[in-house]
């Protein structure tokens, strides 16, 4: 049996990073997509993992352009292979209270945190369907869950990946294809351990664990979500969020 390919959107970011990594060491083939303009740090993403004898590759595209996904699942299908796990991790944040925020800053977010499931998922489910297996994850996040002040178009972002979730779950359950979405809460990447100490210990202070998650518990749980014995488990919201939401 040939390996099976994964394809992370976002993936040469903080969680991304370790979701690909985690993937490749579970024995995947792991395509990591990113936008052009980091193309550079694309560059030397790729080169790190490889040394460490990781099977990585990565694919430029901008999800949230629907002929830019064509362009990148064509290029990745004809170079390595059709894609049977997939991780729509790509995001983006444009806080701000919603009687002030700009119709750009909603479309943004939208664009790329939501319609960017749909294109790349539409894109490449025909294939799942024809091998009779696959995996889509979707990463949301706890204030899809509980909403979050300044983030009307992120919540309802991160809610609506879930919304898909259950509906494409449905559909593809009978098929050999599971789809789920994760959700985490606050977690220690580079983006959240660049605040100021004291905003943190004011984030940790509300978290009952009592610490930030890490990236690579994030990337567990996806590894377990990929593997043949989740089999069972579609159309669910999986909470990672130290206890800050419980529902």
């Amino acid at each position: 049996m040939s390996k099976r390919i994964a394809l992370v959107t976002g993936g040469i970011g903080g969680i991304g990073s370790s979701i690909c990594r985690q993937l490749a060491e579970d024995g995947l083939t792991v395509v990591a997509n990113y936008i052009k303009a980091e193309e550079d740090k694309a560059r030397v993403w790729l080169a790190v993992e490889r040394s460490a004898g990781r099977d990585t590759h990565i694919a430029v595209g901008d999800v949230s352009n629907y002929d830019s996904s064509v362009a990148m699942i064509a290029k990745i299908r004809a170079d390595i292979g059709n894609v049977s796990v997939l991780v729509n991790n790509a995001g983006i944040t444009r806080d701000g209270v919603f009687k002030k925020m700009p119709l750009e800053n909603w479309m943004d977010v939208i664009n790329i945190n939501l319609n960017s499931v749909f294109n790349v998922t539409r894109l490449i489910i025909d294939d799942m369907l024809a091998q009779g297996w696959g995996r889509v994850i979707n990463m949301s996040s706890v204030n899809g869950q509980k909403g979050q002040f300044g983030q009307t178009n992120y919540s309802a972002a991160k809610a609506g990946m879930h919304g898909f979730t259950k509906a494409l779950a449905l559909e593809t359950a009978a098929k050999g294809i599971t789809v789920n979405t994760i959700s985490p809460g606050y977690i220690g990447t580079e983006m959240v351990m660049a605040i100021k100490q004291e905003v943190r210990d004011q984030i940790v202070s509300t978290i009952p664990v009592g610490r930030l998650g890490t990236p690579e518990e994030i990337a567990k749980l996806v590894s377990y979500l990929v593997s043949d014995n989740a089999a069972f488990i579609t159309g669910s919201n999986i909470a990672i969020n130290g206890g800050l939401h419980m529902c």
